[in-house]
């Protein structure tokens, strides 16, 4: 992870297709390929993928869906280019950062952003936190995105109960869009977390001062934000600021890496017990950027046990061989992402920028919907059996609906349920008997409506 992993080196790129060196013999009948691979029909398991993810993506504005993806093309990398008659991109973004954690955009801006780059589904995933999500899903109603409530969650690894050796190691994990069930199990660990965060980054500074760089705790305090946990990003920007260092890549160089002279670890479970929170919480689980550990095959080998779903194999330089072999090695599904924190420079990959095959977010969706569908559910179960505010509350944190000024009120739970079940799952997925339960049960149930936490928007 940019910002609070060392900068990887690139282990090398083998995209999903090879070129030949040969120059051709006939210039005049072969024109020169053009940046990015050739463009080629779909092939018929392509446009079956593609028209199931479709689906899914814009499920929250039907109109939006194009008529057939029959006559898309795909690259070379098996990614969908155009999209209809108006040649509109699809492009996933699985891993990106705000101003909640170590990014340097606001939930807003990181929207924003990623609109201007064609960018469909964003994932939020802000280390040890998902308080930036509300706000990323106000924006994306702005701009037509989807947005997956996701978080990227710092913990360690070792290979034996006695060893001493541990290495950072991050999970990802990506839930639904009306969030994770148990909320406040996944927040009460997530919260434990970052308040190790905070002494970390104390010992960071003053392990800094003690190499006579006198950075001051208030300078990274005052560069994370308030409420936000500071993290290696945040000490390296402050030793930049100060003069200390020409940028980040060379604090990190010098100073921060892992096992550096000013690292320091925090208070980080077990990478084994976050993938089970995750998985209990109905959340699917990937490593991120697997070519920073030192030993990648024992984290692997141990966390596919522990319930890990997938991997980040794809990068904006292409598909890495080597960990993609490691994926198939253990039956892991495979994903990938910017990693954009908004640092600006050429050392970072831009919003939108990896070439995700539509057969790799075919089979992450195949996985993950129904994880998603029952942690819905779950939500939903809560909320029937207690009706009270506070369950109302986690229907609406990550999940909120609009009521339009002149529109009809929510008469019932039932009204609300089956307004947020139209936007958070296929009709498919919502002809479900325990779903008609739970409307059964809502049916009684009125609903204050000044009482909700929704947006009011004009027609």
């Amino acid at each position: 992870m940019a910002g609070d992993a060392p900068v990887p080196q690139s282990i090398g790129n083998s995209n999903c297709s090879s070129h030949s060196s040969k120059k051709p013999k006939d210039k005049k009948k072969k024109k020169k390929k053009k940046r990015g691979g050739s463009k080629k029909k779909m092939t018929a398991e392509q446009t079956r993928a593609f028209k199931s993810v479709s689906e899914w993506v814009f499920l929250e504005q039907p109109s939006s869906l194009p008529n057939s993806a029959a006559s898309s093309v795909v690259d070379d990398f098996g990614v969908q280019k155009t999209l209809g008659k108006g040649g509109e991109k699809l492009v996933f973004e699985f891993h990106s950062h705000s101003k909640f954690s170590d990014g340097f955009m606001s939930p807003l801006k990181l929207v924003e952003r990623a609109h201007g780059n064609g960018v469909n589904v964003l994932a939020l995933t802000d280390h040890d936190t998902m308080s930036g999500i509300p706000e990323a899903l106000e924006a994306a109603r702005r701009f037509g995105i989807k947005i997956i409530p996701g978080v990227e969650i710092s913990t360690i690894f070792s290979s034996s109960v006695e060893s001493e050796l541990v290495e950072p190691v991050h999970i990802l994990a990506y839930y639904s869009s009306c969030g994770p069930a148990r909320s406040e199990e996944l927040e009460k660990f997530l919260a434990n977390i970052r308040d190790g965060r905070f002494l970390r980054a104390k010992n960071m500074v003053l392990k800094l001062n003690k190499l006579k760089l006198p950075i001051k705790w208030e300078h990274v305090s005052r560069i994370a934000g308030k409420g936000v946990a500071p993290g290696r990003m945040h000490v390296a920007r402050a030793m930049v600021e100060a003069g200390y260092v020409e940028n980040l890549k060379q604090a990190f160089a010098r100073y921060l890496f892992d096992g550096g002279p000013a690292y320091s670890t925090g208070s980080e479970p077990l990478a084994e017990e976050a993938i089970q929170l995750i998985c209990k919480t109905g959340g699917m689980a990937v490593l991120a950027h697997p070519w920073a550990l030192k030993n990648p095959v024992a984290v692997v080998r141990r966390l596919k046990d522990a319930g890990l779903h997938g991997m980040e194999v794809y990068r904006s330089d292409g598909k890495l061989a080597v960990y993609s072999d490691l994926a198939d090695a253990y039956g892991l599904l495979k994903l990938g992402g910017s990693d954009y924190h908004g640092r600006g420079g050429h050392g970072e990959s831009e919003l939108g920028s990896v070439n995700l095959p539509v057969l790799a977010v075919y089979d992450f969706l195949e996985v993950a919907r129904p994880i998603w569908c029952a942690a819905i559910r779950d939500i939903l179960k809560s909320y029937a059996e207690e009706p009270s505010d506070s369950n109302l509350a986690r229907i609406m944190r990550f999940g909120r609906t609009r009521i339009f000024k002149g529109g009809s009120p929510f008469s019932c739970g039932k009204d609300l349920i089956d307004r947020c079940l139209s936007l958070w799952l296929t009709n498919e997925e919502r002809q479900n008997v325990e779903f008609d339960a739970i409307r059964l049960k809502l049916s009684h149930i009125s609903i204050n409506q000044a009482g909700l936490q929704v947006p009011i928007e004009s027609m």
